[in-house]
């Protein structure tokens, strides 16, 4: 363990320091396990923040009120302690460079880890804004309220700094005052204005709570996208609803 960063009050990114780490895929994950003192295991999947290009590991850690693993990562753990990992792991939900684009990535609280992960893999890979324009991006996000919008100053910066690259928000529960965009959860109406045509042939990420893939995933291909073109990836039923 390196370094733990505060990103919202319930999320906090590891920045790990891997012995042998052999390389990962923007998208791919890794299984956390924690072993108590009297031998009892608990093991859960994180998706990777890092892009590929960066020496350090990172993962970003929403802690949910009924979890085993989350609550010790965001809260006890400390810089200096160890963890187990196993990884990486998944070959289906990644992006790369030759897989080509544009991008439309949808994500919904946590979800957005993966998909941050391939917009900094992007611009890591990608150093000029006439090289990005080749690839452009558009991220649709959904959060509860604005103080839980996870990588925020980042996800700014990154949009002021590129021209190429378009970042949504929705705030379902909770807006600013003078907030100006969508507060509804993500539906039809919002992915005609947001997702690029569907002749475009936009390579698709969607990440967060089964009911908000699902819904997204189901939208994209009525509105004619390519189901192969469509990944997806999904919280269980402790992922909520957003």
């Amino acid at each position: 363990m390196i370094e733990i960063v505060a990103e919202t009050p319930r999320t906090r990114t590891l920045l790990l320091d891997v012995p042998g780490w052999p390389g990962h895929r923007a998208g791919q994950h890794v299984d956390v396990r924690l072993t108590a003192e009297d031998g009892y295991q608990a093991e859960r999947s994180y998706s990777i923040a890092s892009p590929p290009e960066e020496p350090r590991l990172s993962l970003t850690v929403e802690r949910l009120t009924d979890g085993e693993v989350s609550p010790y990562l965001s809260e006890v753990l400390h810089a200096g302690d160890t963890l187990e990992l196993r990884g990486p792991i998944g070959g289906y939900f990644v992006w790369d460079i030759p897989a080509g684009g544009p991008l439309l990535l949808v994500g919904g609280g946590s979800g957005i880890v993966p998909l941050m992960a391939i917009l900094r893999h992007r611009n890591a890979v990608l150093g000029t804004a006439k090289e990005r324009h080749r690839l452009p991006a558009r991220l649709l996000y959904s959060s509860r309220r604005w103080d839980e919008v996870i990588y925020r100053d980042e996800l700014a910066r990154l949009a002021e700094e590129d021209p190429s690259l378009e970042v949504r928000h929705t705030l379902t529960r909770e807006q600013p005052e003078g907030w100006t965009g969508f507060r509804r959860r993500i539906d039809r109406e919002m992915l005609e204005e947001v997702a690029w045509p569907a002749s475009e042939q936009p390579r698709v990420f969607v990440c967060g709570p089964t009911p908000l893939v699902e819904t997204v995933s189901t939208t994209l291909v009525d509105l004619g996208h390519q189901p192969a073109l469509v990944k997806t990836e999904r919280f269980g039923p402790t992922g909520g609803a957003i």
